[in-house]
């Protein structure tokens, strides 16, 4: 069971303040130490002192900033007359006074790692809560997938990626951002399974549980999913992308996000959180055309992007391919990193077809391509697949 956030304040307003803070962002019955521990009594008789230790997140009101026990121990040989309260990560000083200079000062003292003033600051605050709340730790590592044309099979590479992930271990997300692909749930035979889908979160705003948004999808192959369903809805606001795609982030390990090539402000939603774009270009000089236009865009949002390059295995026989072309040359042609190249899979429709997920056989060529890339990027050695 998680430990409570410690509140230490004797303002009555702002305690009031920080306990609605608290219930909004899922905090529930935070600990209230009034005032900071007194030298007559010492640090091991505060009512705060275990809480201190062990709370996700402290708030220490303003008003006992200077109280007996905040401040930097004696020098060596000086007697120590006050309890010294120790040091520690995640302690705010939460105050209200933004013409009072004095406050950086006293938030040094208490060792806040943020001095945050009310009520400008609510909505940050009420989020810095939220994650305490959740335990939140390092942000899940999200990647985007677009395709450079039409038909580059970036659904499937998105859902290769997150069946792969879940396989591996990983906690899993797959969001499909796309309203008209036809659903993510279809390709991985899930359109039946319960679960909320997108427009179950259009009117989404500010703060989305992490888990609770997770525990409410369906969760095909052991990964969570997020998906259309088969009503005419396909819209969703920009604000609906962002909280979701936040509380996707926040619960840690793996998010693929299906993208669209039609970019509105919904998708920049997407596109700024991503920590790794994959553009998924069949190796053909109209597709290189297409996709350089698409990539163009993308750069202006998606600080790490990257070319995967399709290509047909055994003879070259597609329509449309040109002999000769080949990943090198895609993304010199593109002007982007190689992310690897990635053949085209005999029997991957049929699979579909029969209700097994893209990246099920674990000796074809998506599984294989999957496999290094997750390799590499959760090993922090680059995304060379």
């Amino acid at each position: 069971m998680a430990e409570n956030i410690l509140i230490v304040t004797e303002d009555d307003a702002l305690l009031d303040d920080l306990l609605r803070l608290c219930a909004a962002a899922g905090a529930a019955e935070p600990q209230v130490a009034h005032g900071g521990p007194a030298r007559a009594a010492g640090w091991a008789a505060w009512s705060g002192a275990a809480a201190w230790e062990r709370a996700p997140l402290v708030l220490v009101g303003d008003d006992c900033a200077t109280a007996t026990g905040f401040g930097a121990a004696p020098a060596p040989g000086v007697p120590q007359t006050d309890p010294v309260v120790p040091r520690r990560p995640g302690v705010l000083l939460v105050g209200r006074d933004w013409d009072d200079p004095g406050v950086w000062e006293r938030g040094a003292r208490v060792g806040a790692e943020s001095v945050v003033l009310l009520p400008d600051a609510e909505s940050w605050l009420t989020g810095r809560i939220a994650d305490a709340v959740e335990g939140v730790g390092r942000r899940a590592l999200t990647v985007g997938v677009i395709g450079g044309r039409g038909g580059a099979g970036a659904s499937t590479l998105a859902c290769a990626l997150a069946v792969t992930a879940a396989r591996a271990g990983e906690q899993t997300m797959l969001i499909d951002a796309d309203p008209l692909g036809g659903g993510l749930d279809v390709l991985l035979g899930a359109e039946r399974t319960q679960g909320l889908r997108w427009p179950d979160f259009a009117e989404s705003r500010g703060r989305v549980g992490g888990d609770a948004l997770a525990e409410s999808l369906p969760h095909p192959h052991d990964l969570s999913l997020l998906s259309w369903d088969r009503g005419d809805f396909s819209l969703v606001p920009a604000d609906a992308m962002r909280a979701v795609l936040g509380a996707a982030r926040r619960r840690g390990g793996v998010v693929v996000v299906d993208l669209p090539r039609q970019l509105d402000e919904t998708v920049a939603e997407a596109l700024v959180q991503l920590d790794l774009g994959l553009a998924v270009v069949p190796a053909e000089l109209r597709a290189v055309a297409a996709a350089h236009r698409v990539a163009g865009r993308l750069q202006l949002a998606v600080r790490d992007l990257r070319a995967v390059v399709r290509t047909p295995g055994g003879a070259r026989q597609e329509r449309g391919y040109e002999p000769g072309l080949d990943d090198a040359d895609v993304a010199r042609l593109l002007g982007l990193p190689l992310a690897g190249e990635l053949p085209w899979e005999r029997g991957l429709l049929e699979g579909i077809d029969r209700g097994l997920p893209p990246g099920s056989a674990k000796d074809g060529a998506l599984a294989r391509f999957c496999g290094r890339f997750w390799e590499h990027v959760l090993s922090g050695g680059g995304v060379s697949a």
